[in-house]
């Protein structure tokens, strides 16, 4: 059995990786050709050229690479029609993965299968439909995708979200990382502006502003910036105004299983938090931490999104519960003083906070949590739909 396999960043990488163990696992004869970071690598792929080559996001960034990935589109496209794999599996990255998918269904039969749904619940639903033209099999994260994308005429399995298969912190660990930070007792506000720099640009100020009647109200709160590598820089410069002397998190310094570890131990040690909308929020819903969560863009963004949105949230624990129990701020809405005064209603209320984490167990139990590993699930997924009916 051979896998043609494409990922565009690192999230996808990661993704990919748990699809090939999975794959490993239960049908030992594969072999794997395409393109992948480091831990795909690790799983056995020789990536036909560098995966960084392809994370590259907003509109300013891509136009002066846009000749070179329509290029790298076009070859990939054709280095899976010249080898005929039984499957091509392209991971998320879809301005990218989609272009190739389609070029290789305009001239083959190869089986497309797109792990991650695009996100068509909330905005752009001719997206489906778009995408069932070249895509045979959709691997969803959400449980509450797959109708949609089945509407559209595509295979969806839901196979489960990676937060679900994260080491699990203990209690010694919690107490190691409190020790080490110096931070003893004394409760933790998490503050998370982001990890691209376009948001920490927009957030880390709004952020800030908003701790000052925070810590004026609380002031043995004790403030954590876990920053992302790529972003580290910029929030260890934005900090720099900000009150109550945060602990900064710097990944650049340890090696990343030491940087991610420890990030880990921050979460779950964290009493409250307050961050930037996305997947951060099933970090801290699998950690337990309550949290507040904010949002900002440019005007004329806002313009667009706010008409195009289809949900009441945008925040992945409210949607998946079904219970808007985080309060979320997003485009004007992000202000210091709104923000400040949830925080400091999260703080002073525990009936809030308790139910919050109870929405956020029941996030992680219909997000596979306690069910066979999503990457495996993947797998099995991926098998089945290339078994004849």
């Amino acid at each position: 059995m051979r896998v043609f396999l494409v990922a565009g960043e690192a999230s996808g990488d990661r993704l990919g990786a748990a699809l090939m163990a999975g794959l490993k696992d239960l049908a030992p004869e594969v072999a794997f050709d395409g393109i992948g970071g480091p831990l795909m690598q690790a799983e056995g792929l020789v990536s036909r050229f560098p995966m960084d080559e392809l994370s590259v996001f907003g509109i300013a960034e891509v136009l002066p690479k846009y000749r070179h990935l329509k290029r790298r589109i076009a070859e990939t496209a054709q280095a899976v029609i010249e080898t005929a794999p039984d499957v091509l599996i392209t991971i998320d990255s879809p301005d990218f993965c989609l272009r190739v998918a389609r070029l290789v269904k305009q001239q083959s039969g190869v089986r497309t299968v797109h792990y991650v749904a695009p996100s068509v619940w909330a905005w752009r639903a001719g997206r489906a439909e778009k995408m069932a033209k070249s895509i045979d099999q959709v691997l969803a994260l959400l449980p509450f995708e797959p109708p949609y994308m089945e509407a559209a005429g595509m295979r969806c399995d839901f196979v489960g979200h990676p937060v679900v298969a994260e080491p699990q912190v203990s209690a010694a660990d919690v107490a190691g990382f409190r020790a080490e930070t110096g931070i003893g007792d004394a409760p933790i506000l998490l503050v998370l502006p982001g990890s691209r720099r376009g948001e920490v640009g927009r957030l880390a100020p709004v952020f800030g502003e908003a701790l000052r009647p925070v810590l004026a109200r609380h002031p043995d709160v004790r403030v954590v910036l876990p920053a992302a590598a790529q972003v580290a820089s910029a929030v260890l410069e934005a900090a720099r105004s900000w009150p109550g002397a945060p602990v900064m998190l710097d990944p650049r310094a340890m090696p990343e299983a030491e940087a991610a570890a420890r990030k880990r131990a921050a979460f779950a040690a964290a009493d409250y938090a307050l961050a930037a909308s996305g997947t951060v929020s099933l970090e801290l819903a699998a950690a337990a931490t309550p949290m507040v969560i904010a949002y900002d863009m440019s005007w004329f963004s806002w313009q667009i999104m706010s008409r195009m949105l289809k949900t009441d949230t945008v925040t992945l624990v409210n949607l998946v519960s079904g219970r808007n129990t985080i309060p979320e701020f997003l485009g004007p809405a992000c202000k210091p003083a709104a923000i400040a005064a949830a925080l400091n209603n999260l703080i002073a209320d525990p009936a809030a906070r308790a139910a919050q984490v109870e929405a956020m167990a029941e996030t992680m139990v219909k997000l596979g949590q306690g069910a066979e590993a999503p990457g495996r699930r993947a797998a099995r997924a991926v098998l089945d739909g290339l078994t004849p009916v």
